[in-house]
């Protein structure tokens, strides 16, 4: 018939061969809605009736089909269903989505909205529950998200409550003087306040509760120690434990003494606080509240400038001297972080020592890591564990701080520590720790885009031995080396990292090979050898294992060339993987690298 032309007739389309009729149909079907023609089935809610079709309704949910024609068969064909526990204009919305497909939710009472979630949870219909769940994500509110975070829990709807428990964080304190708040289940109670990150005033949580059980009837014993048990009495000032906590009895006088006590022996960062989280996102902004209090030139440090600095500016400083306090900063609130990157000043070589602290006072500091022994350049990406506080009868993580210092005890050239940018953020990704807060890697780190670079050997084009090029090498170009008997090819990564294995191309496109061994070092002047293949003829890749241990440079030592005098390496990582390169998260490219030394004149030949 050759092409098929489009031809409409009025509002139905013909294409291409193919007949759609999908909204005739479904006008067609919506005509069904609420009519007693050819109904065989009625439901009763609330003591209205409602008139269905028991075809439509099997076909449109599996619990409906063994209700009407399983094993839950209603086996009289004009019997009445009474359907409890919903309202009956929820269940006028669920019949009407069934038959049109479509709900207007903006016509609803929140109260009818989250039945309706309830119905379409219980009868199966997954695209209108999430269509639900996306909706009251949408339109969470002071005073809703209690009633939403409660429909949550009960069905186990995770991303929604995630999404609510998201929502109190953030508004802690107006949330806890809402209605919503004092209708909570003793579930959603517990849940919303053991949380670390449910961060408010603890006299007005306190309060809260205090009113939560004053409203409850017949509320257990046990369920009220559990409730209880995750009030921090300890936060609470000793004048609002006397005048508010005494008197209400709910706390024995026992645990109020342990409070007392916990609150006057203990060290201000073994306190179990909360914090405010808000997760992978940079909270030492200005737009945060956080502010550079201690430092030289403290307005560059939080500016988001990583690339406008040199000699005089662009960065914030401090003297590396007995007394100075370093660089602070505060970030405006209590915070629960577990992750800090900053931008050390790069413009040369240098490298830099130093050790991070955190307070919650300004007064008493805790270090969360410690790279004072380690020479660090560029990028630094630092993770540190949560720290184990006793709370009277149990134990709690916790990693918060305000006050966050940056202390600097050594720079290669001066005696001046310079740090160009600065952030803290809580993130999800996981990474393993060792000692110090050194991250081990499962992936390759020594990627010029992390800092890493070769800061000794002769190659023609810059960081080829990092650039992940194992198929683009010949005679002239794709390789670094050095010459036997005089220097080495050293790799510095920009911070220190857990290695035990490392990976490398020796140059392979004739039947050369090469004798060689490994050195690593923590500050370029304490040596370890980890690798040593001084007495074997090595060729093309090696794969090659140690005892884990701190590197940050490692030095590559050729010792022998069954072709010349020079040693050639075409590729290097660390630790060995075949992975797309990343290291927990973090992307940064470091643009102001200096070339490898080259040597264009004399490469040519030394192959």
């Amino acid at each position: 018939m050759g092409d098929s032309p489009d031809i409409r007739l009025g509002n139905l389309h013909i294409a291409a061969g193919e007949i759609d009729h999908v909204e005739l149909l479904s006008s067609q079907t919506s005509a069904l809605y609420r009519s007693q023609e050819f109904t065989d089935v009625t439901f009763v809610v609330e003591g209205s009736k409602f008139f269905a079709h028991r075809v439509i309704l099997a076909a449109r949910s599996e619990y409906f089909r063994a209700l009407l024609y399983g094993g839950m068969r209603e086996t009289n064909p004009e019997a009445q269903i009474e359907i409890k526990d919903t309202t009956a204009p929820a269940f006028n919305a669920l019949l009407k989505y069934v038959y049109t497909g479509k709900v207007y939710l903006g016509e609803f009472k929140e109260e009818t909205v989250l039945e309706l979630l309830s119905l379409a949870h219980k009868y199966g219909f997954l695209a209108l529950e999430s269509a639900l769940q996306g909706y009251l994500k949408a339109t969470l509110s002071i005073r809703n998200v209690c009633f939403v975070f409660d429909t949550a829990l009960l069905y186990q709807m995770t991303d929604l409550g995630t999404t609510c428990l998201s929502f109190l964080d953030r508004n802690a304190v107006e949330v806890l003087s809402t209605d919503g708040f004092s209708c909570l289940t003793k579930s959603g109670l517990v849940e919303i306040i053991k949380r670390d990150s449910f961060c408010a005033p603890e006299n007005q949580i306190f309060r809260a509760v205090r009113e939560w059980v004053e409203s409850a009837e017949g509320i257990a014993e046990a369920d009220l120690r559990d409730i209880l048990d995750k009030v921090r009495l300890p936060l609470i000032s000793l004048h609002d434990l006397f005048d508010i906590v005494r008197p209400s009895e709910l706390f024995s006088a026992d645990a109020i003494l342990d409070a007392i006590r916990i609150k006057t022996e203990s060290r201000v960062n073994e306190m179990n606080f909360r914090g405010h989280l808000v997760p992978e996102e940079n909270i030492a902004t200005s737009r945060h509240g956080a502010e550079v209090i201690e430092g030289e030139m403290r307005e560059c440090l939080l500016d988001g400038d990583t690339t406008h600095f040199d000699l005089d500016r662009g960065f914030t400083r401090h003297l590396i001297v007995d007394g100075d306090r370093g660089i602070c900063i505060d970030l405006g609130r209590p915070s629960i972080i577990n992750t800090i990157k900053m931008l050390l000043w790069n413009k040369d070589q240098r490298s830099y020592s130093y050790y991070i602290e955190v307070s919650m006072d300004n007064s008493d500091w805790i270090r969360v890591i410690d790279y004072s022994k380690y020479f660090c350049r560029s990028w630094q990406t630092l993770h540190f564990k949560p720290r184990v506080v006793r709370q009277v009868t149990r134990l709690t993580l916790m990693q918060y701080a305000r006050y966050i210092r940056v202390y600097g005890v050594h720079n290669t050239v001066n005696k001046v520590f310079h740090l160009v940018h600065f952030e803290c953020l809580y993130s999800n990704t996981t990474c393993e720790l060792g000692a110090d807060g050194v991250i081990v890697p499962s992936e390759n780190v020594a990627l010029p885009s992390l800092g890493a670079s070769v800061i000794e050997g002769v190659s023609r084009s810059r960081n080829a031995l990092l650039n992940g090029e194992v198929g683009n090498y010949d005679w002239n170009i794709g390789y670094t080396c050095h010459q036997l008997g005089s220097g080495a090819i050293v790799v510095q990564l920009p911070q220190p990292y857990i290695i035990g294995s490392m990976r490398l191309l020796l140059w392979d496109l004739d039947e050369r090979r090469y004798s060689y061994y490994i050195e690593v070092s923590c500050d370029q002047q304490s040596w370890v050898r980890v690798v040593d293949k001084t007495k074997e003829e090595c060729r093309s890749w090696q794969y090659l294992t140690f005892d884990a241990r701190p590197v940050v440079f490692v030095r590559i030592v050729g010792v022998d060339n069954t072709a010349n005098e020079v040693f050639h390496c075409v590729h290097f990582e660390c630790p060995a993987n075949q992975k797309e390169p990343s290291i927990c998260g973090s992307d940064r490219t470091d643009s102001s690298e200096q070339s490898v030394m080259s040597a264009d004149t004399t490469i040519s030949s030394i192959m």
